[in-house]
C-alpha cells in the first residue's frame, strides 16, 4: 500500500489538480479586481494599516509598467509564450518535485489573471500599494503576488532539490 502511494505522483504533478488550481486562483484574483475596480477610488490612496493603502490604478504594461510603451498585442502574445514555457517546465519537470509544481501552477495562474485583464479592459488593474512617506513600492495585485511566489517556489525547489552527481 505504502509503494503504491510512493509510486502515485505528487498532487500538483497531476493535470486536474493544477488545472482546478489554476482555475480557483484566476476566479479569485479576477473576483478582486471587479470589487477594486468598482468600489476603490481611482489613484486615491485607502489606508489599510500602516505602510499598505489600497490604491487603484491601471497598468499599461507588464510588471512595475515596464515595456507600458509597448503595443499590447505584443504584451499579450508575451504572456501566451511565457504561460506556454511555464507548462512546458512543468511537464519536464519530475513528478516528485511538487514545490515547483506549486510554484508552475502559481505563475500561471498570475500570468492568466493579467492576460483577462489585457483582453477585457485593455490595461492590468492594480490596487495593492506599500509605502513610506518618503518611499513607495510599485502597486501591484493578487495576480503580480502569484507570480512572484510561484517564481519563489521554484527557485526554493531549486535549492532544496538533490544535487545529482555528475559521473
Amino acid at each position: 500500500m505504502i509503494e503504491k502511494m510512493l509510486d502515485r505522483p505528487a498532487l500538483f504533478s497531476r493535470p486536474a489538480p493544477i488545472l482546478i488550481f489554476i482555475l480557483i486562483a484566476v476566479v479569485i484574483d479576477q473576483v478582486v479586481k471587479i470589487a477594486v475596480d468598482r468600489y476603490l477610488p481611482l489613484q486615491e490612496a485607502v489606508p489599510v494599516i500602516p505602510m499598505l493603502a489600497l490604491y487603484r490604478t491601471y497598468n499599461l504594461g507588464v510588471a512595475f509598467s515596464m515595456l507600458s510603451g509597448m503595443d499590447g498585442w505584443f504584451i499579450v502574445g508575451m504572456r501566451l509564450v511565457i504561460v506556454a514555457f511555464v507548462l512546458w517546465l512543468w511537464h519536464r519537470t519530475s513528478k516528485d518535485r511538487w514545490i515547483a509544481h506549486i510554484g508552475f501552477a502559481l505563475i500561471i495562474a498570475g500570468a492568466l489573471g493579467n492576460l483577462i485583464d489585457r483582453f477585457l479592459y485593455g490595461h492590468v488593474i492594480d490596487y495593492i500599494l506599500f509605502h513610506t512617506e518618503s518611499w513607495s513600492f510599485a502597486v501591484f495585485n493578487l495576480a503580480d503576488s502569484f507570480i512572484t511566489v510561484g517564481a519563489g517556489c521554484v527557485i526554493l525547489d531549486e535549492l532544496l532539490q538533490p544535487k545529482k552527481t555528475e559521473s
